[in-house]
This record gives structure tokens, C-alpha cells and sequence, in this order.
């Protein structure tokens, strides 16, 4: 089998961390399945996990705070810290060129982190009305995606502070976001297991203040329990969707019929996912403590990494190829 994300040259890492609620961080070699090092992460579980645009350092988001580690030492504890946000952080992102770090929270905000200034303080906050549950920045670095637990997503244009918001399904919960690297779809997924598709056109030329232009696609009813996340595959031709129905579901973007199912009897809710930089492969994050190397093509499971202790709820997987997700 080739490395997880198709790289035989080696000239890229391939990195994968899992976490969740044991208070650890877990690094495998994602091709093994050996777990090559682990990191307590004491003050809360870790509700998401992301990878600097330059490999170099992974970013933990907890409770009130927000941890960076060395992905390139042996170092136990985290080189930045963080702090003064209440409540769980829910997201975090990196704009393109790692010179600013976005979070979301419970505390019903979005933040701009400066990663060039030596303040850690946040820079730029965006208020709204429930508890964020999802960030996501657009390909074109500006404008972030707001998904919230009252069903708003809104659209924070940066340049300008506009936002706009839409309400795909009232009394329900955006629970993730996702839009395709080449800015021509954006899909989110809600508690009731439904995801929503639209169609991105960009501002027009004569009119450039103007945000991105949601038009809607398709309702795709894909998990019958909780929906937790959906993400585009790095060609934009799949999309996946997770769920507490234990199952991982994945959506050919042509026409959004459905490929193929990821299931097996052990896995329990499938809370995070992410596909290798050439979208043959994805990588699955579970309550059963277990995280699964998927063959999309194939169906089946090719590795699985078990170490941890409890649930495992986010995941972050890197081969040389950025995500927007």
C-alpha cells in the first residue's frame, strides 16, 4: 500500500494526530499504524484538531483555550498558548499563508488570531446569536463561514466586516461546513442529518465589495441520526458526510448520489474525517477510541490506529496538500 496520501517520493510528511476525550494527542505513522508519540493535553478533551499551512506546527483547541505543538520535536508541551476565550473552542483554521489562525466557540463568536504578533491576542471578533459550532474559510481568504446552533450560517466578508446570513432549515443545528478548493460549492450539514448544497459564484467584477453568492443545489437527506461533518475531497469529485448512525457516507459531487457507505460494527459515531491529498483515502475519527484509514474506492479499511483511551473526536491529516475544510 502506498503511504496514506499517495506520496511515495517522501518529500512531503505525512502527518495524522488524533484526540478526543482522554486528554491526549496521539501522532501515527499513517501507513504502520504505529503511534509514534504521545502528548498530554491535561486542561480539557480536544474538540478539534488542525495542521499549519507549513506542517509545522498542530493547533488543539479545548476548553477556553487554544494550544500550538512542535510538529518537528520531541517537546511535550505546547509552544503557544492561547487563552482568554470562555467557554469550548469548537474550530479552528488557518488563512492560506499562516498569518492569521480563525477559532469559533460556544461563546457565539468567531476570532481572528494575528499568528505574527507576539500579543496573542485575539484581533478581530464576529458576534452572533448562539454558539458556534463550526468555522469555515473560503478558498478565495476572505470570507469565513459561520455555522451556529440556532441553524444560521453566516458569511463575515473580512474586507469589509458585511455579513450576510441564510437559514438552510429552521430548529435545526449547523454542525459543519465545507467548501470544495476551487470555491464552487459549499456544503453543510445539520443535527437532523441533512446536508445542504449550493452552488459558490463569485462577485462580479464592476462589483467587488460584493460577498460570494450562495445559490442552492440540493438537500441531501444523508444520515438519518445526527449529521457531525461534511468534507469535499481535495478534486472536489466526493464529498463526505459523518454521523452518529455510526456510519461514514460518501457523495459523488456530480450529481450527489451516493458511492459508497463506511461502516463496521465497532465504530459508534463517526465524529471527524479527512481525505488524503490525492482523495483516495480517508481518515476516520470514532467513539469506539478507534481512528480508520479508509480505500475510498475499495470501501474497506486499510488501518486502524487504537491507542486512545475514549472517545476519539477530531482528527488532523496532512500529505503536502492544503485544505480549506
Amino acid at each position: 500500500m502506498p503511504t496514506a496520501g499517495g506520496n511515495s517520493s517522501g518529500s512531503e510528511p505525512v502527518i495524522l494526530a488524533t484526540a478526543g476525550y482522554d486528554h491526549s494527542i496521539r501522532f501515527w505513522q499513517a501507513h504502520s499504524g504505529i503511534c509514534h508519540r504521545t502528548v498530554q493535553h491535561p486542561d480539557s478533551q480536544v474538540n478539534c484538531l488542525e495542521i499549519t499551512p507549513d506542517g509545522q506546527l498542530l493547533s488543539a483547541a479545548g476548553y477556553q483555550h487554544i494550544r500550538m505543538y512542535d510538529l518537528n520535536s520531541n517537546n511535550p508541551n505546547a509552544v503557544i498558548n492561547y487563552d482568554g476565550v470562555s467557554k469550548n473552542v469548537t474550530a479552528v483554521g488557518f488563512q492560506e499563508d499562516g498569518k492569521w489562525m480563525f477559532t469559533g466557540g460556544e461563546d457565539c463568536s468567531a476570532r481572528i488570531w494575528d499568528l505574527r504578533s507576539r500579543s496573542l491576542q485575539c484581533q478581530r471578533i464576529f458576534q452572533v446569536n448562539a454558539p458556534v459550532n463550526c468555522v469555515c474559510l473560503h478558498p478565495n481568504q476572505g470570507e469565513l463561514y459561520v455555522g451556529d446552533l440556532s441553524g444560521a450560517i453566516h458569511i463575515w466578508d473580512l474586507n469589509t466586516d458585511h455579513n450576510e446570513q441564510l437559514i438552510p432549515e429552521p430548529d435545526s443545528s449547523i454542525q459543519h461546513i465545507s467548501i470544495d478548493t476551487e470555491g464552487t460549492m459549499l456544503a453543510a450539514i445539520n443535527n437532523k442529518g441533512n446536508c445542504y448544497i449550493w452552488s459558490l459564484t463569485r462577485a462580479q467584477a464592476d462589483a467587488p465589495q460584493q460577498l460570494t453568492h450562495l445559490i442552492p443545489k440540493t438537500k441531501i437527506p444523508a444520515h438519518e441520526k445526527y449529521g457531525l461533518k461534511c468534507k469535499f475531497s481535495p478534486d472536489s469529485t466526493l464529498l463526505a458526510t459523518t454521523s452518529a448512525d455510526q456510519t461514514v457516507k460518501i457523495w459523488r459531487t456530480a450529481d450527489f448520489s451516493l458511492k459508497t457507505t463506511l461502516s463496521d460494527k465497532t465504530q459508534r459515531w463517526v465524529w471527524d474525517c479527512s481525505f488524503s491529498g490525492d482523495s483516495q483515502y480517508l481518515v476516520t475519527a470514532s467513539s469506539d477510541n478507534v481512528a480508520r484509514l479508509w480505500s475510498v474506492e475499495q470501501g474497506e479499511i486499510k488501518r486502524e490506529y487504537s491507542g486512545h483511551q475514549k472517545a476519539v473526536t477530531s482528527l488532523a491529516f496532512y500529505d503536502g496538500v492544503p485544505s480549506y475544510n
